[in-house]
């Protein structure tokens, strides 16, 4: 009973870490600085608001919301980078980016 439900902790926890990683590793793709602090925020606030959740069908729900967030946020890099946008002043610094 409880092994059982403490490996599905377990394996729901590296999946959710795993899927964090991939979420903010992606969005820092995002070439406009605007798109890519506002996805960056978005993902570290999502899952600082889940971050007690316990129930295994509502994380495996989060889980598939976050897979789905994580496929458009790839398609919206991609298209990101067919339109080349000008730097703005925060992000140049010297020739250093600010992210």
């Amino acid at each position: 009973g409880r092994s059982f439900i403490c490996k599905m902790a377990a394996s729901s926890r590296s999946q959710v870490l795993s899927l964090y990683r991939l979420l903010i590793k992606e969005s820092k793709k995002f070439p406009s600085y605007n798109y890519r602090t506002y996805a960056l925020r978005r993902v570290r606030d999502s899952f600082k608001e889940n971050g007690a959740m316990e129930d295994p069908k509502a994380i495996e729900e989060l889980l598939n919301k976050g897979r789905e967030s994580l496929a458009v946020i790839r398609r919206q890099v991609s298209i990101g980078h067919l339109y080349s946008a000008q730097k703005i002043v925060v992000e140049d610094r010297g020739g250093q980016k600010a992210f």
